[in-house]
């Protein structure tokens, strides 16, 4: 009782983003990275192929880990939204 700690709003908790975004990384890795295993093993004959199926699917993982990383960040939003018509300049006519 003897302290008086300040609650922080978790827009600004960067230890609690980083520990999301590092988990959520790990997890996706590993789910990915097995999922690639598990088809490269169905699928394919060659371990070269299989390599290479385990590396897509680590790659899709990190990918979209970072993705969504980055907007809990406050980066770009993942939802990709048409661009509005009011923003854009408009076209200059030529007179001839």
């Amino acid at each position: 009782m003897g302290e008086n700690k300040e609650l922080t709003p978790s827009k600004y908790d960067m230890n609690a983003k980083w520990d999301a975004c590092i988990d959520l990384t790990l997890r996706r890795f590993v789910y990915s990275s097995l999922a690639g295993a598990f088809g490269g093993l169905l699928f394919f004959r060659s371990p070269v192929t299989r390599w290479a199926s385990v590396a897509f699917g680590a790659g899709i993982g990190i990918g979209s880990a970072y993705t969504d990383c980055s907007s809990l960040f406050g980066g770009y939003s993942p939802k990709l939204a048409p661009p509005k018509l009011d923003d854009a300049p408009a076209p200059k006519e030529q007179v001839e």
